[in-house]
């Protein structure tokens, strides 16, 4: 007999009537529930691929910047291979999927320094076949080509690094067991080993005192220089363990340590694994990879520099990065011995800084218990160059384009800016004013969005959303940093970034040294100048798209593999097409793998690596 709803009211059955609504209910909730998933709040525009880019000509100019030679493949080409059908997935799809992996056999890198390899610093045979040696150039960049697709060894017995800030004191020996230092500098306590650790006691060449100590002399014998107010940015040439960088960091001092990779073994891979800011470079034939006009302060102590060198080339360089009105420190033997060879050398430098109009405004001679040192200023107008005796060195081209991508040494000064130009506030104020390089109110007017975009989403989806560990998290570096708004956001974390504008991008690394962060140019189709293992965290927005059209993405995800540390997280956020091409070549890394709201990628990597097939 058939039910009808009348029926059921007739015969007063609501027990049954009740059930039955009841049962309404919970099967609707749970149709809505399995259909949607909870969003993260997202606090950009994804209507067009990257809200920020392109930039306008009032925003930034593209650099011209000389590339060498490259092959590039295509995200298209045959070297890789990125569905395992025929059939379209989504992003989240292929992340959840283990058959979504490329066809790509990856190996183990050879040779008896692989578990450092720096290909665009390791190129032998490049490097057997330069001319001359006498200026450095084999310690300059000269990379492979094609560029390797090998996995670099982990060293026997590597761990997790020490978390910071206990890393600034002790590094564990296994994760750089180089221990030629201990014993080239034992006398000066750079480092010392003490078990399974390095210890790093603040010493160095010129710090007989300690670096503490040293400090604190310079701050006395020139007050104005303002640690962590007007003194911000500093670039330390010859660093050793960056000990200096590391205690300017106490003073809210953002320093780039940077050394070659020389005889002094693995310096900058110990300042790296102790969480303080380093690149390795060296001042050889060609500019470093930074816009002119960017340091507040440059310090160089027995840094090993023939700054007369080659027509005073490597002064200017110096003098080329220099904040209008900022000041060099250099603490060297010429300042205070007076025999022949360190006054000759004196002499030279007394001559060379006066042409290029530096003054001379604190100097200290050492005695048997301190060191010597001598602290030059930078003309702030271009009216000191105008009123030299001699035009020698002579001003450069004022058409000449801010880059320094592959380009020679100048043996020119670079014009200072005009009497418009501002310094940038005082630390903490700058990093969120307006920038002196920039001055067109449309850009400004995107800087600051720019800014209030990377707040909201670093807060809401970085920190917030997506499951990173950031406590084990310390070197970050921003592979795409556009105005440097990724960095700012995480400013009161106990994080360092190191800012990347590629060089096929709009040139805004002035503005980022202008907010006070460190940041260098490069071009993502090369290696980058760092030891394998020493980033915690890679961040890339809408970076790959681009590059896909110049390299070929298995080689540029080796060297993302590479830098990164066993443990540590890529974060990518790009398209939909984008995230999904990629995926399969992170996850044949064996790497966990999770896609958010269609558009971030996270990446976790782990301590795999291929088994050597020798």
């Amino acid at each position: 007999m058939a039910i009808s709803v009348p029926s059921i009211l007739k015969e007063r059955k609501y027990p049954f009537v009740f059930a039955f609504f009841l049962l309404l209910i919970f099967v609707t909730f749970l149709l809505i529930s399995n259909s949607q998933s909870p969003p993260i709040p997202i606090a950009t525009n994804l209507d067009q691929p990257d809200p920020f880019s392109p930039i306008s000509n009032a925003t930034a100019t593209s650099s011209e910047f000389t590339n060498p030679p490259h092959s590039g493949i295509s995200l298209s080409g045959d070297s890789a291979v990125f569905s395992t059908s025929g059939n379209a997935t989504t992003a989240a799809e292929s992340a959840d999927d283990d058959s979504q992996v490329v066809d790509v056999e990856w190996e183990l890198c050879k040779g008896s320094g692989a578990v450092d390899y720096i290909p665009c610093l390791d190129n032998w045979s490049a490097i057997k076949a330069l001319p001359s040696r006498k200026r450095m150039e084999h310690r300059e960049r000269h990379c492979p080509d094609p560029a390797p697709r090998c996995l670099v060894p982990l060293p026997q017995g590597y761990k997790a690094p020490v978390p910071w800030p206990k890393s600034k004191d002790m590094i564990w020996y296994s994760n750089v067991p180089h221990p030629k230092l201990v014993e080239y500098k034992k006398d000066q306590r750079w480092v010392v080993k003490s078990g399974d650790y390095f210890i790093f006691p603040g010493g160095g060449t010129q710090f007989k005192n300690g670096v503490k100590s040293y400090i604190e002399s310079i701050k006395k014998m020139l007050p104005a220089i303002e640690f962590g107010k007007k003194t911000r940015v500093v670039l330390d040439v010859g660093c050793g363990v960056a000990s200096f960088g590391g205690a300017l960091l106490d003073l809210n001092v953002m320093t780039m340590s940077f050394a070659p990779k020389d005889e002094h073994e693995a310096q900058i891979q110990f300042a790296l694994e102790r969480g303080i800011p380093a690149t390795l470079s060296v001042i050889g034939t060609q500019r470093l990879t930074f816009p002119d006009n960017s340091y507040d302060m440059i310090h160089c102590a027995r840094c090993r520099v023939h700054w007369d060198g080659d027509g005073g080339k490597p002064l200017m360089e110096l003098n080329r990065i220099l904040r209008p009105g900022g000041y060099f420190i250099w603490s060297a033997t010429p300042v205070y011995k007076k025999d022949e060879k360190h006054q000759n050398v004196w002499k030279s430098m007394v001559a060379l800084t006066k042409s290029i109009c530096w003054s001379e405004v604190a100097k200290k001679s050492g005695d048997p218990n301190d060191i010597g040192l001598v602290i030059y200023q930078k003309p702030i107008s271009s009216s000191f160059y105008k009123n030299r005796e001699e035009n020698k060195p002579p001003l450069c081209d004022s058409s000449r384009p801010n880059n320094s991508w592959y380009v020679p040494l100048d043996s020119c000064l670079v014009p200072l800016p005009g009497n418009s130009y501002k310094l940038p506030s005082s630390w903490p104020q700058r990093l969120n004013d307006e920038p002196p390089s920039l001055s067109e109110s449309d850009a400004i007017e995107t800087y600051k969005e720019d800014t209030r975009h990377w707040s909201a989403l670093v807060s809401e989806v970085y920190v917030g959303g997506i499951n990173i560990n950031w406590s084990g998290v310390r070197n970050v570096m921003d592979m795409n940093a556009h105005y440097g708004g990724f960095a700012a956001a995480l400013i009161n974390s106990p994080v360092w970034v190191m800012n990347v504008v590629p060089v096929h991008k709009p040139d805004t690394l002035s503005v980022i040294f202008d907010r006070g962060l460190i940041g260098v140019y490069h071009d993502w189709c090369e290696s980058f100048n760092t030891y394998p293992r020493t980033f915690d965290l890679l961040h890339a927005s809408f970076l790959f798209g681009d590059l896909s059209m110049r390299c070929d993405m298995i080689e540029v995800v080796a060297e993302i593999d590479r830098i990164l540390r066993p443990g540590g997280y890529v974060v990518i956020q790009d398209t939909m097409e984008v995230v999904t091409k990629i995926t399969p070549i992170l996850k044949s890394l064996h790497c966990s793998v999770s896609v958010h709201q269609d558009q971030f990628l996270l990446v976790k990597k782990d301590f795999w690596r291929p088994e050597n097939r020798e």
